[in-house]
């Protein structure tokens, strides 16, 4: 497990979003992640569920040891991306943290990967942004449904040709970013996509730095398992509406 800085009241603060989640959120998988790791806080964002969300969000927050689990519940369904954004300021605001990010609460990428995110931020003073990474590799367990993976790759050759970035998976839902003066001004804007906040993300830390810093500031991290475990709230008409809207986000990025 990786050491925290020197700083030990620092930890790390993860957003997970959810909505509409009261049937698949595996709560022991959770805690069976969070007891081992008394540094990492995780904050479960309802947003603006309409089935008995805010019940199992509670009783994980109940099961949870002292401090490491809270609760945000927003008014309305906001989408995951301003879902996240929302989440990752309301942590901000609280303090206290050395590293923000946020995970999928389907748990296609475990919690337990935070380990090695962290330590691939921690590896380089450097470096403010870690992307999980869904490679197969052999002795890895990377397991996706052959249409989606392929699509995937066709939208990730065209979010590297819009940013300008040879990034390998921009859309995998877990990422880490380190806690430094910048962070409050790229979640200051609510992101316009509520699929593609990731890109969004990306060409807002892009554009704060000097393009001489990319390469150091940020790394993918091949994850060791991420299992597709069905039951996408991403329909065919958002796949469809997708490049339209990496070719929006890019006309921006350009500009």
């Amino acid at each position: 497990m990786p050491a925290l800085p020197a700083d030990t009241a620092a930890r790390v603060g993860i957003v997970m979003p959810c909505y509409n989640e009261a049937a698949r959120l595996e709560v022991p998988r959770l805690l069976a992640a969070l007891r081992p790791r008394p540094w990492l806080h995780l904050l479960l964002v309802d947003d603006g569920s309409t089935d008995g969300t805010a019940q199992v969000l509670q009783a994980a927050m109940d099961q949870a040891p002292p401090g490491q689990v809270s609760r945000l519940a927003l008014p309305g369904n906001v989408g995951k991306g301003e879902a996240v954004r929302q989440g990752l300021v309301h942590l901000w605001d609280r303090g206290g943290f050395a590293a923000l990010g946020f995970f999928d609460a389907d748990l296609a990428t475990p919690l337990e990967a935070v380990d090695d995110l962290l330590a691939a931020l921690q590896q380089d003073p450097r470096r403010e942004v870690a992307l999980g990474a869904r490679v197969r590799l052999l002795g890895r367990r990377v397991e996706r449904e052959a249409g989606r993976h392929y699509g995937g790759r066709v939208l990730a050759t065209l979010i590297s040709v819009a940013l300008g970035l040879p990034v390998y998976d921009s859309q995998c839902g877990a990422k880490l970013l380190r806690v430094t003066p910048g962070l409050p001004a790229l979640l200051a804007r609510p992101f316009a996509s509520r699929w593609l906040f990731d890109v969004e993300l990306l060409s807002r830390w892009m554009r704060a730095h000097a393009e001489g810093a990319w390469e150091q500031g940020l790394v993918e991290v091949p994850l060791q398992t991420w299992v597709e475990p069905g039951g996408s709230k991403v329909g065919l008409a958002d796949a469809l509406r997708a490049p339209l809207e990496v070719a929006r986000i890019g006309w921006g990025h350009r500009r």
